[in-house]
């Protein structure tokens, strides 16, 4: 393969030969994402965002839109502080505590929002503060628990080790969601949780008791098992005291905003992450809210299909490590993305009664078993595809963006890569939702997805990948 070499590659080949750290420290770098996984899951996607939306808010629609702005808000200050952060850590050369930082914002936003009782208007300002608090804590230690790979591994290895956090964390989030599904959440009108029980610590179903818990056991999973990652990893040593790293890691940024234009091969992937990220939050945002007016979905079903779907997850990111390494970051992304087009335009040929636009079935019956209508069987199947695409596309573009910037800027670089997936993250939401209320069709609203993902894979074709360099 012919190598484009640019400064911003890392110029591995002329560095000495590294060592790196015992098995355990690996180990206990990829239980961050086991740690952390719970908060994405639990609470901006199955249960407590849900939760405040329909019981906290007035109405759905405004607890969607409350919603949303306080993520906007959130997202702003992650995509610009995200770069700066990144490069006074990498002047300072510590990242551990940093995640300890941005690790208690996130116990502490998790924590408070027990106090979303429903129905009581007091408290949506509180939780919108502390869900945004908590956001900002989850992604910026993520930012530089990322950063910590290209330490932990050869380079050859990098893909496999990103994948199996990938796996690992979704792995997490299925076990924290069947907890709160199956044990604590109970349904308002039988009492019962998803498994029939009596809710566990005689959490009240009326007052949604089992929806609120998922803050508080958010804060303490990632309490207890971001633990090892800081017993086990070792951190960068300390390069210079606070006050020097602060003026060197703003001078390098600037130099790095300044130089980006000149390096085209590293700025066209970060626009790529940036399309093709945004609709990869709209097809997670917009998935169950389709389900639910195509078929009539209620909490079960979408919190089953969550469950499923993070199954498939998990598998696709362990088995797309493995292709991670042996094909490269590259190739699996535009494979993961193909398959998430396949998945979504065959999506939008099922209806309650057609199968592929020509093929009629039984709708749904009201109080039929669980998926038991086949259209529905056909929609849960492209799920567990977009699931085991979903995983290989993101932990391969960590990868890709540790394979494209330069080892002692990494961190600075994983927060261009933060600030290219948040910068315009509202984008593709706001498109679906412009294009389903102006066409009164959330078939046409889903189809919008299609441009975006499209334009990622013909960005990302552009993009010259260094050939992998062994340790």
């Amino acid at each position: 393969m012919k190598v484009m070499m640019t400064s911003v590659a890392p110029a591995l080949a002329s560095e000495p030969m590294r060592t790196y750290p015992q098995r355990s420290a690996v180990i206990g770098w990829i239980f961050f994402d086991w740690a952390a996984q719970p908060y994405f899951t639990l609470i901006t996607t199955f249960v407590f965002a849900p939760y405040f939306a329909t019981r906290v808010a007035p109405d759905p629609a405004t607890g969607q839109s409350l919603w949303g702005f306080a993520t906007s808000i959130a997202g702003f200050l992650i995509a610009f502080l995200s770069p700066v952060l990144g490069a006074i850590a990498d002047a300072g050369g510590r990242r551990k505590p940093w995640i300890a930082a941005f690790g208690a914002l996130l116990v502490i936003g998790s924590a408070a929002m027990w106090i979303g009782r429903p129905g009581d208007p007091t408290v949506i300002v509180p939780v919108l503060i502390a869900y945004a608090v908590a956001t900002v804590g989850a992604e910026f230690a993520t930012v530089f628990n990322n950063a910590m790979m290209p330490y932990l591994v050869p380079p050859e290895k990098i893909g496999r080790l990103s994948g199996t956090g990938w796996a690992t964390g979704y792995i997490g989030g299925i076990v924290s969601l069947v907890l709160v599904l199956g044990f604590l959440a109970a349904n308002e009108a039988t009492g019962r949780t998803l498994f029939g029980l009596t809710p566990l610590f005689g959490l009240d179903p009326s007052m949604h008791e089992g929806d609120r818990i998922s803050g508080p056991l958010t804060a303490l999973w990632f309490v207890v098992f971001v633990l090892p990652m800081f017993l086990l990893t070792p951190d960068h040593a300390a390069k210079k005291p606070a006050s020097g790293a602060v003026r060197e890691g703003l001078r390098e940024l600037r130099g790095t905003l300044r130089a980006l234009p000149s390096q085209p091969n590293i700025a066209t992937f970060l626009i790529a992450n940036m399309v093709y990220t945004d609709a990869l939050v709209a097809l997670f945002a917009f998935g169950g809210i389709y389900a639910a007016g195509t078929f009539g979905w209620q909490t079960i079903q979408i919190g089953t299909f969550g469950i499923l779907l993070a199954v498939s997850g998990t598998l696709g990111a362990w088995i797309g490590g493995k292709l991670d390494d042996l094909l490269g970051p590259k190739r699996v992304i535009m494979g993961s993305m193909t398959i998430l087009l396949m998945a979504i335009l065959a999506i939008l040929t099922i209806d309650r009664d057609t199968l592929f636009l020509v093929v009629k079935v039984a709708p749904p019956a009201p109080g039929g078993g669980l998926f038991a209508a086949a259209a529905e069987q056909v929609y849960l199947g492209l799920g567990l595809f977009i699931g085991l695409a979903a995983g290989p596309l993101q932990a391969a573009s960590r990868t890709l963006l540790i394979r494209l910037a330069p080892r002692e800027r990494i961190t600075q670089f994983f927060g261009l890569f933060a600030l290219s997936g948040k910068v315009t993250s509202f984008f593709a939401p706001l498109a679906v939702g412009v294009v389903t209320a102006l066409t009164a069709s959330q078939k046409a609203g889903m189809a919008v997805l299609i441009v975006f993902f499209t334009a990622g894979l013909l960005l990302l074709a552009r993009v010259k990948e260094p050939a992998r360099r062994r340790a």
